[in-house]
């Protein structure tokens, strides 16, 4: 798995890069913001602009500034505690990284997202166009997830699969995951001493997500296989990804002059188009249709259109243009795409050929339910 490894890093031939700082590493493990971390990170990122390279920060730390202010020792359950506690600490940490960036005479910008935000078109292309405006402005983004209106239905989730979908969104060539860890092992460390360190991987390799287990800190909800899956779904937009510890002197500085830290998976996955990876990245989608084999066959291996003959059942409440799963017989998501039809509309026509459409409905607007432009195999 270490085999075949570039003598550089990837970062070093990146010119716009995500980086993703976890909450530990900005926050004296949980004891509100340390703004020395802080500071470290700013001259990092500064160094990174002045070798021309574009830098967009992804950093954690909100909620746990947030208990730190409101003196909580302990992550609250509740979700409108959870959303007081970041709407305080927001505060605190864009702050914190304006002033540390300002010594470097860099501005920032505070950008906060919902999944809702990335799963709408038209907000995903306002997000994509302000980003970037700000990069052609010298600006350097500060993204965080909104905790403050998140709920279960529009969160991402955790900051490394949002610096994920940033890096999709602003085809970054790379991404850096920096953590409490060295990167990936075999096996969990702290049960086997003898875990083999992974240096080099491809992303989306399936063995990795069974060496990635384990969970986040106390006071962040990532652990290790949310970095990996970070790095698969970066790798639809063909960037690389390097899973590092922020504890490494200068990390950021030294993986962009080539040394090779941590654990780097690096994307050889088929690059989407921006579209159909804007549909890849929905994290929640309106409704599943479940496919008969003909369909699946005509879908996987024959690249057509999905057509309601082929469509045995339907989950779900949608309208024309939202984002619904295609599954196989065995209840597997092989597919994804833009429905033509409502719900109610889908459900009336399903198992029926394209030719009763009108009769059905009162008119056709389209033959079929998700045609192949706008469909996504996964």
């Amino acid at each position: 798995m270490n085999a075949h490894a570039s003598p550089l890093s990837v970062i070093a031939s990146a010119s716009r890069i995500v980086a993703k700082v976890g909450s530990s590493l900005v926050t004296n493990d949980g004891q509100g913001l340390d703004r020395q971390a802080v500071a470290h990170w700013a001259s990092q990122i500064a160094a990174l602009r002045n070798q021309g390279k574009q830098v967009v920060l992804v950093s954690s730390g909100a909620i746990a500034e947030g208990m730190a202010r409101l003196g909580w020792a302990k992550r609250p359950t509740s979700m409108h505690e959870l959303q007081a506690a970041a709407a305080v600490g927001q505060m605190g940490l864009a702050q914190a990284y304006e002033v540390a960036f300002s010594k470097h005479n860099l501005r920032t910008a505070q950008i906060l997202l919902t999944h809702e935000d990335l799963a709408d078109r038209q907000r995903y292309l306002n997000a994509r166009s302000t980003l970037f405006a700000l990069l052609r402005l010298g600006v350097v983004p500060i993204v965080n997830e909104n905790d403050t209106v998140a709920t279960d239905e529009i969160a991402v989730g955790d900051n490394d699969t949002l610096g994920a979908l940033v890096t999709n969104l602003i085809e970054a060539d790379a991404l850096i995951i920096l953590t409490d860890q060295r990167g990936l092992y075999e096996s969990d460390p702290r049960k086997n001493p003898e875990a083999r360190f992974v240096s080099h991987a491809k992303a989306g390799d399936l063995t990795l997500e069974a060496m990635a287990g384990g969970t986040g800190s106390g006071i962040g909800k990532g652990g290790m296989l949310t970095k990996i899956l970070a790095a698969k779904r970066a790798a639809r937009s063909g960037a690389h990804t390097v899973i590092a510890s922020g504890r490494e002197h200068e990390v950021m500085v030294r993986l962009a002059a080539g040394e090779c830290i941590g654990t780097e998976l690096r994307a050889e996955l088929p690059v989407l188009s921006a579209r159909k990876q804007w549909m890849a990245d929905h994290l929640r989608l309106r409704g599943k249709l479940m496919l008969d084999a003909g369909a699946v066959q005509a879908l996987l291996v024959e690249g057509k259109s999905l057509l309601p003959v082929g469509v045995r059942n339907i989950e779900g409440d949608f309208e024309p243009g939202d984002v619904v799963a295609c599954l196989d017989l065995e209840g597997r998501e092989c597919a994804r795409g833009l429905i033509n039809y409502s719900s109610s509309e889908a459900r009336r026509i399903m198992g029926q050929p394209s030719s009763k459409i009108a009769e059905i409905l009162g008119a056709m607007t389209e033959a079929e339910l998700v045609h192949r432009d706008n469909l996504i195999i996964l």
